[in-house]
């Protein structure tokens, strides 16, 4: 309308500022709050800090982190847009971790979740076989070795071995008929009926 103004003083920091710059408040007369917007949030963001304050927590200080960047609550860096997984939840579409801190904690997070064991519990077991694989004694030791029917933790493997008792499926016997096969010793189950093996002895 006609006569209406284009601006407004805020009552905080007496700056003349377009009424964008103010929220919507239908209590006053103009239908906008007395304060901008940004001495409404430097306010909050204040009691905010006083509270946690008052609890014995930490407030991580206010970081100025450049246009189309993030910073990471794990490494504590600015990363661009493209260093994040999305989303939606999220107020700006992003995730709180860069993708580098998130694979850690979901290593992690996996590690304890299937085995019950830290990174350094895992390192440990690793130390203790002199950083190699238990089976072909060659490859670094790498992927957690358990039993499928009791969940206890063997040792640490390398892929290909522990890949290997997974297709043999941790049977014993099947294991020993490779071994002996390799060493020469094949042998083939004679047939008594249909679909029906007898084994040697």
């Amino acid at each position: 309308m006609a006569g209406e103004p284009d601006a407004k003083q805020c009552r905080k920091c007496r700056r003349d500022l377009p009424l964008a710059a103010f929220a919507r408040d239908k209590n006053r007369c103009d239908g906008l709050q007395v304060d901008c917007r940004e001495c409404v949030a430097e306010y909050g963001a204040a009691r905010y800090r006083r509270r946690r304050e008052a609890m014995g927590k930490t407030v991580r200080a206010k970081v100025d982190v450049p246009e189309g960047y993030k910073l990471c609550r794990g490494c504590g860096e600015a990363k661009p847009h493209s260093e994040w997984h999305r989303k939606r939840s999220a107020p700006d579409g992003l995730a709180t971790r860069c993708k580098a801190c998130r694979a850690v904690l979901l290593r992690q997070d996996h590690l304890k979740r299937k085995y019950g064991l830290t990174e350094a519990e895992r390192d440990e077991l690793v130390a203790a076989q002199g950083g190699v694989c238990c089976i072909c004694l060659s490859a670094p030791a790498t992927h957690v070795d358990h039993c499928h029917q009791t969940g206890r933790v063997r040792v640490v493997l390398c892929f290909n071995c522990n890949s290997g008792l997974g297709l043999l499926r941790d049977d014993p016997d099947a294991m020993n008929r490779a071994a002996d096969y390799l060493e020469g010793n094949a042998w083939k189950p004679t047939l008594v009926a249909p679909g029906v093996y007898q084994l040697p002895s």
